[in-house]
C-alpha cells in the first residue's frame, strides 16, 4: 500500500506543478489586465507549488511582487488594503463592462450576486500581517 500511495504521489507532482505555473501566469496576467484578479491566482499557485515543486513554490515566496501576498496570506489570511481596492476596482469595471455591452438582466443579477459575495470575503480579511486582537 506504500508502495502505490508513493507512486501517485509521484505522478501527481507534475500535475501539482503544471496547475501552480497556470495559476501563476493567470495572475501575473491579473496584474496587467484588469479584469482578472492577482491575488486568488498567486495563492493558488502557491498552493500547487507546495504540492509538486517545493524550489518553485520556493522561488514563488521569494518574489519581491507576489512573496509578500503569498506570506501574508499564509500567517493571517490577510489581503493587503491596495489589493482590496484592486480587487473592487476591477469588480465593478466587470460589471459595468456587462451593462455596457448589454447583458441580460438576469446575468447582471448572477454577476451582481456573486460579486457581493466576494466583495464581501475580501473586505472581511484582514488587512495587514499582525495576528487579530
Amino acid at each position: 500500500m506504500t508502495l502505490i500511495k508513493s507512486l501517485l504521489r509521484m505522478a501527481g507532482r507534475p500535475i501539482w506543478t503544471v496547475a501552480g505555473v497556470v495559476s501563476v501566469a493567470i495572475g501575473a496576467v491579473g496584474v496587467v489586465l484588469p479584469v482578472l484578479p492577482t491575488t486568488p491566482f498567486v495563492i493558488l499557485g502557491a498552493f500547487c507549488f507546495a504540492k509538486g515543486s517545493p524550489q518553485l513554490a520556493h522561488a514563488l515566496e521569494q518574489n519581491r511582487i507576489f512573496g509578500p501576498m503569498i506570506t501574508d496570506w499564509r500567517a493571517y489570511g490577510a489581503i493587503a488594503p491596495r489589493y482590496k481596492l484592486i480587487a473592487h476596482g476591477m469588480m465593478a469595471a466587470a460589471l459595468l463592462l456587462s451593462v455596457f455591452v448589454g447583458v441580460s438582466v438576469k446575468v447582471l443579477l448572477i454577476q451582481i450576486f456573486c460579486m457581493a459575495g466576494a466583495s464581501a470575503y475580501i473586505l472581511t480579511r484582514p488587512s495587514d500581517g499582525r495576528p487579530p486582537e
